[in-house]
């Protein structure tokens, strides 16, 4: 994988980059839809690339490993034979996943052994295991096997869990060495930045991750429940650490005021699974503001979803129809809101590159913020 600057904004930290890989090239700041079990949800992949032109989508390595399991992703040649998509793919480690499962696990300095949520069935990642899985997944860009604090969490818990993240990434690089892709591409490993919200823990991991000399770097154990304004702190201290030569991919994040935010910070690459879920539940983001698709006050409004706007879904959809499909509990709405949603992320992304390039990035953000944020 290559990673080249391409242009930087004047009054902030954001940037404009170019990522290479096997399977194409990916223009950051980029969003990156979450395909978690090998599809984005309710989205088809003409959609995906036509509609809403993804660059990269993500799969994830829990659920692809427990289905439709490695068996079959080898049979088929990998996950992009499997699921048809012939650009870039990023695969999580599964670290966040056995997090959420906390009832359900057990973890140590070895690894975690979880039960299964399809079955109860018991299973054990190991950072090695879990880099075998990736490569059995064969994703362009896979991430090292991690364990993602919760918050609130004391410092002593932070402490002992970054340690056990540092360790695990050691082990996975050390996996990665003793065996090849599968596939006939290269995979770039991503180590995670963890240590809660503790400025220390922080600055140490940001610099043992550096050290690592990994094609990129990612920020994880944000937009878990703590306040906006010290994800932003945390952020903006490990971007100050972090190889500029490198893509930083910020986990999880978040709605579009904080991609906004974050890229003025240094961050390259986001995904969040709020597009979808969000547009699933009749929530829409708009340029203009969020849409809540089942008010009242859309019932006979035959207006373009996002009036003046980018239009990402055919236009003779109206919010008085797209309303009545959410309140008629028809399957077409959802997947309306989730293409929209998902092209409004990839149109604010690509014009928050057009802006940096043209040097006036933070001026237009300001603009944009009070806009998106707005409930109309």
């Amino acid at each position: 994988m290559d990673f080249r600057n391409v242009a930087n904004d004047p009054k902030s930290s954001a940037r404009a980059g170019l990522i290479t890989t096997d399977h194409g090239q990916i223009e950051t700041p980029i969003f990156m839809p979450v395909g978690t079990v090998g599809t984005v949800k309710a989205v088809h992949l003409r959609e995906l690339k036509a509609n809403i032109n993804a660059q990269i989508i993500l799969g994830n390595t829990y659920h692809l490993y427990l289905r439709p399991g490695l068996n079959v992703l080898e049979e088929a040649g990998g996950l992009h034979r499997f699921n048809g998509w012939d650009r870039p793919i990023l695969t999580d480690s599964g670290g966040y996943q056995v997090y959420s499962l906390s009832a359900k696990r057990k973890l140590n300095e070895e690894g975690v052994t979880f039960q299964s949520h399809i079955d109860g069935s018991r299973h054990h990642f190991t950072p090695e295991r879990v880099m075998e899985i990736e490569r059995s997944i064969g994703a362009d860009i896979i991430m090292a096997f991690d364990e993602c604090t919760p918050y609130p969490c004391d410092y002593n818990y932070a402490a002992r869990s970054t340690a056990i993240t540092h360790n695990w990434l050691a082990r996975c690089i050390k996996r990665l060495d003793e065996t090849e892709p599968l596939y006939g591409y290269k995979q770039s490993l991503f180590p995670i930045v963890q240590g809660s919200i503790y400025r220390d823990l922080r600055i140490n991991s940001a610099e043992t991750i550096a050290a690592a000399n990994a094609d990129g770097n990612a920020i994880g154990g944000l937009s878990v429940g703590e306040p906006t304004e010290m994800m932003y702190e945390m952020t903006e201290l490990v971007c100050s650490i972090l190889p500029k030569d490198k893509p930083r991919y910020l986990m999880g994040v978040g709605t579009p005021a904080n991609i906004l935010e974050s890229i003025a910070l240094g961050v390259d690459m986001f995904d969040c699974v709020m597009p979808t879920r969000n547009g699933r539940n009749g929530m829409l983001f708009t340029r203009n503001g969020i849409l809540n698709m089942r008010n009242e006050k859309w019932k006979n409004d035959f207006s373009p979803v996002d009036e003046g706007g980018p239009t990402f879904v055919d236009s003779t959809y109206t919010k008085a129809y797209l309303r009545h499909l959410f309140v008629a509990g028809e399957m077409l709405g959802s997947m309306i809101a989730s293409v929209h949603n998902l092209g409004f992320y990839l149109w604010l992304v690509k014009e928050a590159r057009k802006h940096i390039i043209a040097g006036n990035f933070a001026e237009w953000k300001n603009q944009m913020i009070p806009k998106v944020t707005q409930r109309l």
